[in-house]
């Protein structure tokens, strides 16, 4: 908790992240400014405890002020279960569900609207219907490539996730599949064939928005339950336009989040 000017203790969160070493500060980490401490020696191996100085010894570090409950679940270590939501399921329970609450996306739009991040933005389709934006995740800090991270924001606020989505949101989803790779490939240098480009469900919030990770980075929310490959949901919906309000969608969820237990409620 911090301590407001009143007194009163308000929420927050506080994320530690080691980055990931660069390749051309390893032999930095060896030279005589780094305490080596031996821990274990046998035959040809060793182990120690390496202190770096610290100007090679960053920790990212995110803050979320002032943090809502639903934030603070968010960060809590949970047990998960998988819940297979059907288009009845999402109609009768995770959409009014949705709608019930609060989920503030204001940041979202400050950086649409350009009030917040303009300098981060690394490339725009001003297009009211078919565009987006494309900015660095918070995850990434942008001091190396390893674990890349970039999100397209899409302009059209209407539509909030994958169960949205029909054949007429295709040249939205097209320029971003294009355009973006385009984009990373200029900017930093890295082919489309070495980003892993796709989309959340369920999403950490509900404004549309296409991950963009290094191949080679294995991101939060990568794995199955929950990614979905931009490519085969342009495909998916080229073959029908209706292909996520008809098929099932499998997700997990935190053991103390409503909506799982909405679920349980419906005997689902």
């Amino acid at each position: 908790q911090v301590t407001g000017p009143s007194g009163e203790g308000t929420d927050a969160i506080v994320i530690l992240e080691k980055t990931p070493f660069q390749e051309e500060k390893v032999s930095d980490l060896l030279k005589k400014h780094t305490k080596l401490e031996l821990q274990m020696h046998n035959d040809i191996y060793s182990t120690y405890h390496l202190y770096p100085p610290p100007e090679l010894s960053e920790i990212k570090t995110t803050v979320v002020y002032p943090a809502t409950e639903k934030h603070l679940q968010k960060y809590l270590r949970q047990e998960t279960h998988l819940i297979r939501e059907t288009w009845e399921d999402y109609k009768n329970i995770t959409l009014p569900f949705i709608q019930s609450q609060s989920f503030s996306i204001q940041w979202v739009y400050n950086i649409l609207e350009k009030k917040a991040e303009t300098d981060r933005i690394i490339h725009e389709n001003p297009d009211p219907r078919d565009g987006f934006v494309l900015v660095p995740d918070f995850k990434w800090n942008q001091n190396q490539l390893d674990d890349l991270y970039l999100i397209a924001l899409v302009h059209r606020r209407e539509v909030k996730s994958l169960r949205d989505l029909t054949a007429e949101h295709l040249p939205l989803l097209r320029n971003i599949l294009q355009e973006g790779k385009e984009a990373v490939a200029k900017r930093f240098g890295v082919p489309g064939s070495q980003l892993r480009i796709y989309l959340h469900y369920q999403p950490s919030y509900y404004h549309l928005h296409v991950h963009f990770t290094a191949l080679g980075y294995d991101a939060p929310g990568s794995s199955v339950e929950r990614a979905h490959l931009l490519a085969d949901v342009i495909d998916n919906l080229a073959m029908d336009s209706m292909y996520y309000q008809k098929r099932a969608l499998t997700f997990a969820l935190r053991a103390d989040e409503l909506l799982l237990k909405k679920f349980q409620e419906a005997g689902r």
